[in-house]
């Protein structure tokens, strides 16, 4: 952060400066005081707009710093950071209550600070995937050349959530080692299941609060959900839990009878039906998940019909883009394919 920061008694031709020696791409500078609280962002062009009203290459940088700046607190609401985003802002200061910056936030980087935690699910042997899976765990297979877990890393970085924990138990020792620098900026931990406890039981294994909430979800998708707008949709519908859903049709190839008793009332000719399919990526609200009985094997739809017999709200989230859940050989080459694709299209 500190190559984006300049002092307040800095100068313009300083501040150009410094401005030159930037590599990331994001041209703009936070103006700090004494106090070290921000004071005013400044860019290139303000620079230029000041020198052109005859301002001094020698004059402070206060002289063309833009002092009404938008900034966010660590507890500003998730919509005001997406608003600031679209605004076009690139760099974001980050205050606490008196000001003082605390971090900046390079919007081209990371799109927002979700306050979520996240367990990635690791656990499973991969028997699909033999002999791929014999001695590497899925997690760690290897998409276009990094491991299918950490693109579900990467999105979660970006999304602001550097509270992570995967849990593993099948060849755990490996995504132990490969979790033992950080990847991405976070610094993943990870538990060990020392029996199979379902899709989600494992979440039993760390320790929370019962305020928040945790995104939960299998380590082997690929998927471009929008994070922040899942998170969103949760908190405005004030749910328990949030499933994230993929569209998924069923084509029946034969005409279908609509029936009362004996009599046929109509025929539909080879009918498709749509629906939502569970994508395996949950918000949960941590008192939810902190119910969940230790060392008890526990699948996900479990928790939730007991969280609805409960009198707790459900809502899905429709995921619009890319989706894989790569369970099979097939999946496996697909995904490679779509990585590659979105790599020769500069989005990888």
């Amino acid at each position: 952060m500190d190559k984006h920061i300049i002092d307040i008694n800095a100068t313009l031709i300083q501040a150009l400066e410094r401005l030159n020696s930037l590599t990331d791409g994001v041209m703009t500078l936070i103006v700090t005081d004494k106090e070290g609280c921000a004071a005013g962002t400044m860019t290139d062009g303000d620079i230029r707009r000041a020198l052109l009203r005859g301002v001094s290459l020698q004059s402070p940088v206060t002289e063309a710093a833009h002092k009404d700046f938008s900034s966010v607190g660590p507890d500003t609401p998730v919509s005001e950071i997406k608003e600031a985003r679209l605004k076009g802002i690139r760099l974001l200061p980050v205050v606490d209550g008196r000001g003082r910056l605390l971090r900046a936030l390079d919007l081209t980087q990371v799109e927002t600070i979700l306050p979520l935690s996240a367990i990635l699910m690791a656990g499973g042997k991969g028997e699909r995937l033999r002999p791929l899976t014999l001695s590497t765990p899925k997690p760690l297979l290897e998409i276009d050349g990094m491991p299918i877990i950490d693109y579900n890393v990467r999105n979660l970085s970006r999304a602001g959530i550097t509270d992570v924990t995967v849990t593993t138990r099948y060849l755990a020792e490996q995504i132990i080692d490969h979790f033992s620098k950080p990847v991405f900026g976070i610094d993943v931990k990870c538990v060990v299941e020392n029996q199979p406890l379902g899709t989600i039981g494992a979440a039993s294994l760390i320790s929370r609060s019962d305020e928040g909430d945790t995104l939960v979800m299998n380590s082997d998708l690929l998927t471009t959900l929008s994070l922040e707008e899942m998170f969103l949709l949760h908190k405005a519908e004030e749910a328990d839990v949030t499933i994230a859903a993929i569209p998924y049709s069923v084509s029946v190839p034969y005409a279908i009878l609509a029936t009362q008793g004996r009599e046929v009332l109509s025929l539909e000719e080879k009918p498709t039906y749509s629906y939502y399919a569970n994508a395996g990526i949950y918000i949960f609200s941590n008192r939810l998940l902190n119910s969940i009985a230790p060392d008890t094997p526990t699948d996900a739809p479990e928790l939730i019909e007991k969280a609805m017999a409960g009198g707790g709200k459900t809502v899905f989230f429709p995921i619009d883009g890319t989706w894989i859940d790569i369970g099979s050989p097939a999946d496996f080459r697909h995904a490679e394919e779509l990585m590659r694709h979105h790599r020769a299209m500069g989005r990888h």
